[in-house]
């Protein structure tokens, strides 16, 4: 069996609460449960972390070595600051899909910048949940 490791950034546990307009109404239960199901419904296993700590996330992303075939990762906003989490990503080669809800390259210019872009496999913007559940298909592809 396939494991996805999906890690999510600050902010996306008020999924339905923050800027619904951005994000959706969708809440971040609603989004695990999706992203389980999926999983499961193509005979893989779907493991989900948020974290609103930078430090957080790359431990998580370092414990997936050797545990996981795949990574999903939305770093939100770390995405336009964080070398850490990109150096992780890097650091534990396995393929990973970068996520964002929005279309972060139409909205404010500093969101155009995205440190773990670089080493993605894909890059999945403004499809709200499907985008996660592209990644996983895509990941369970390769």
């Amino acid at each position: 069996m396939k494991r996805i490791l999906v890690v999510n950034g600050p902010n996306l546990n008020l999924l339905g609460i923050r800027e619904p307009e951005i994000y959706g109404k969708g809440t971040y239960a609603e989004l695990v449960k999706q992203i389980r199901d999926h999983a499961a419904a193509r005979g893989a296993e779907a493991a989900v972390f948020q974290s609103n700590h930078e430090g957080a996330i790359v431990d998580r992303i370092q414990e997936a070595y050797g545990a996981f075939d795949g990574i999903v990762v939305n770093p939100a906003a770390y995405t336009h600051t964080s070398v850490a989490i990109a150096d992780a990503l890097k650091a534990v080669a396995i393929p990973y899909v970068e996520v964002h809800l929005s279309d972060i390259d139409a909205r404010e210019p500093f969101r155009k910048i995205s440190y773990v872009a670089s080493a993605a496999a894909k890059r999945i913007t403004g499809r709200g949940f499907a985008g996660y559940l592209e990644a996983i298909d895509f990941l369970l592809s390769l």
